[in-house]
């Protein structure tokens, strides 16, 4: 590495703990991976369009370019621009074509951008194969970095072989239409004579009007159900350690950090069969259910609840799969690659 500079795009704020999100979490590794690796990294954080389109005129003929797919759905044009002075690369968190509520000009503007660009890193393979089918980016422009797993400083009591309190269930994300806390909440609903609590983890500030829907409906359950907001790194972990399973009943997912630190803490899971979710419980301890459907979560939760055989072989396969899960070294290394030319 000879230390090449880079020039980052990514939303405004990846930094700021009120707004932790996947996609932020991401960039922010893989912004200090590569500074680690010899990129002389640059991240400029743009609030909005034109913002975006500024800032990717103003980057120097010749130079790498590294833009986070949000950023390149708001200046899909800058992208292209860019794209034909030096190398430029979309880093896409999620497929925005593969949303039920995209819009066409969001679609149009996705397909510019990604047809574009030089090279397309992805965070699952369900995610470059969405591309591919679409017609967005052949495998051969695609370079697949699933997000790594922090090796836990203390392990969870399921980590550890003991049974943590089965009814006390987790579900991380920012509270938003795609990652389905309502559907939770209908499937909890139909469950109200079971003895279980539910601690709900996650920004509420990008989709407000949702957000207060979700607050409105858990007041239902007399303080069975937490809103947490956000949590830091040991607060966090602390939830996965205490928690007994986690709950990820996506509509859209491309491939679930927080099942992937579910999973590194030895915690089983439920989540939706959508996306990237099966390629990341490929090694066992979770059930799948399909996504939107509150009465088959129901059901399933039903079954944890009341099947200590199941919570027992749902623990064992969770412990095991927690070896040997991807890396954030490791995908700092395929980004790094997929930044240098071809």
């Amino acid at each position: 590495m000879t230390g090449r500079p880079l020039a980052f795009l990514v939303p405004e704020g990846i930094d700021d703990p009120a707004r932790v999100s996947g996609g932020n979490v991401y960039d922010r590794r893989m912004r200090d991976g590569l500074g680690a690796r010899g990129w002389q990294v640059t991240t400029v954080e743009t609030r909005d369009g034109s913002g975006a389109t500024r800032a990717l005129r103003e980057v120097p003929r010749g130079a790498t370019v590294l833009v986070d797919g949000l950023v390149a759905l708001r200046a899909p044009e800058a992208v292209a621009a860019a794209a034909a002075r030096g190398r430029t690369v979309v880093l896409a968190h999620m497929v925005a074509a593969a949303f039920p509520d995209a819009t066409a000009p969001t679609v149009a503007a996705e397909r510019l951008a990604l047809t574009a660009a030089d090279h397309v890193v992805v965070t699952s393979r369900w995610t470059a194969e969405e591309l591919h089918r679409r017609g967005l980016a052949a495998p051969d422009r695609v370079t697949i970095a699933p997000p790594g797993v922090d090796v836990p400083a203390e392990p969870s009591l399921s980590a550890a072989g003991k049974e943590p309190p089965w009814l006390d269930l987790l579900c991380v994300g920012v509270v938003a239409p795609h990652k389905g806390q309502d559907v939770l909440l209908a499937a909890l609903d139909r469950l109200q004579g079971r003895g279980w609590t539910c601690r709900i983890v996650g920004s509420s500030r990008p989709f407000g009007a949702f957000a207060s829907s979700v607050t409105r409906a858990a007041k239902r359950f007399s303080g069975r159900v937490q809103l947490t907001g956000v949590l830091d790194g040991p607060q966090l972990a602390a939830e996965y350690r205490r928690s007994a399973l986690l709950v990820a009943p996506s509509r859209v997912e491309s491939s679930g950090m927080a099942i992937a630190e579910a999973r590194g803490h030895g915690v089983p899971v439920l989540a939706a069969q959508v996306g990237g979710i099966p390629d990341t419980v490929a090694g066992g301890g979770a059930v799948l259910v399909p996504p939107g459907d509150p009465v088959a979560l129901a059901a399933a939760l039903d079954a944890w609840m009341m099947d200590p055989a199941l919570r027992r072989r749902l623990r064992a396969e969770a412990r095991a799969a927690s070896a040997g899960l991807p890396t954030w070294s490791g995908a700092v290394a395929a980004l790094s690659t997929a930044l240098e030319p071809s």
